[in-house]
């Protein structure tokens, strides 16, 4: 069996079966791809997938467990290669980074500027989705995720702390809770229609969390993935916009006032997500570096080689971060 063989193998499984998709994605012909399938199954003396005629309907039992093992190889050569280009002292290639709407707009591109002006042969790739999309991404193939949680620790792989942040609320000039000069009570922000993320719409988000905990109901009015279009229903007059303070600006929201969120509603921290075993090119390192200029690139290089225990610093609030992330 070849190497070929099995990333042919795991593209056709990545492509839902579809062999036309999957030979498009490899750059390979879809002839050429299957033969390389039917020399593997030969190889191994079974098939690997149930046929329905002509075409792939299943992944037969055990087609799963050389699978399984064919993704873990296929892993172990990248971060051979990974690993030999940076004792290469090489910075060219891909940096495929998952992460939501209001990273990739407020916190990223300064971050990727620069790693685009320190490693002008680097590609990054970002691919921008909800949060229960963004560890999927990185299940799927991405070097790393940058993503948020209320407080808990995110799966999928290692999680570093980057830093901290707060919501905060936006309104009309006109709207009733527009006077105020202070936070509003989770009590008062209730009587008013609210626009959020759409992870709001869980039961267990902080946000819901903390509305049920003061023992009201918020009136969810609309939910959206993206800070500016909650800006946008927010200058229509739906509601009230809670949202990340990353995404509120006194100079580009300066027809809208900004007030801190209630307190019951928790801190959140932002994440970077490495899958374990990953090899991570020089590029990389310093995209979370610029992120966050608490992390010592070594002590994450160590922590992922598996030859220091992890203890990261604490994370700086927002407004806080040690180093501006300008250029």
């Amino acid at each position: 069996m070849t190497l070929t063989q099995l990333r042919y193998l795991v593209a056709i499984v990545d492509a839902g079966l579809n062999i036309t998709l999957a030979a498009e994605r490899v750059h390979a012909t879809q002839p050429g791809l299957s033969k390389q399938l039917k020399q593997l199954e030969d190889e191994l003396g079974f098939q690997l997938f149930v046929r329905k005629g002509r075409s792939l309907d299943g992944i037969a039992p055990a087609g799963r467990k050389v699978i399984e093992h064919a993704r873990r190889v296929l892993a172990e050569v990248a971060n051979i290669r990974s690993y030999a280009a940076n004792e290469r002292g090489e910075h060219s290639g891909r940096l495929l980074l998952a992460t939501t709407h209001t990273q990739a707009r407020y916190v990223l591109p300064p971050a990727i500027a620069g790693v685009r002006r320190e490693y002008p042969q680097v590609d990054v790739d970002l691919q921008a989705a909800s949060d229960a999309e963004v560890l999927q991404l990185l299940k799927d193939g991405a070097d790393l995720a940058v993503i948020s949680t209320a407080g808990g620790t995110p799966e999928g792989g290692l999680a570093v702390p980057l830093y901290t942040w707060r919501r905060v609320l936006l309104l009309q000039a006109t709207h009733p809770l527009a006077g105020l000069d202070r936070a509003p009570t989770l009590a008062e922000l209730a009587r008013h229609p609210l626009i959020s993320y759409e992870s709001s719409t869980r039961p267990d988000s902080s946000m819901r969390r903390a509305f049920a905990a003061a023992g009201v109901e918020p009136q969810l009015a609309m939910t959206a993935r993206d800070a500016n279009l909650i800006k946008t229903y927010v200058r229509a007059g739906l509601g009230a916009g809670l949202l990340a303070e990353m995404a509120v600006g006194p100079r580009e929201d300066q027809d809208l006032r900004i007030l801190p969120a209630p307190a019951e509603i928790p801190e959140c921290i932002t994440w970077a997500v490495i899958p374990r075993g990953r090899v991570l090119r020089e590029y990389a390192l310093h995209l979370l570096h610029l992120v966050a200029p608490q992390i010592d690139r070594r002590d994450l290089r160590r922590v992922l080689e598996g030859n220091l225990e992890a203890d990261w610093p604490a994370p700086p609030g927002w407004q806080d971060l040690s180093q501006p992330i300008t250029f």
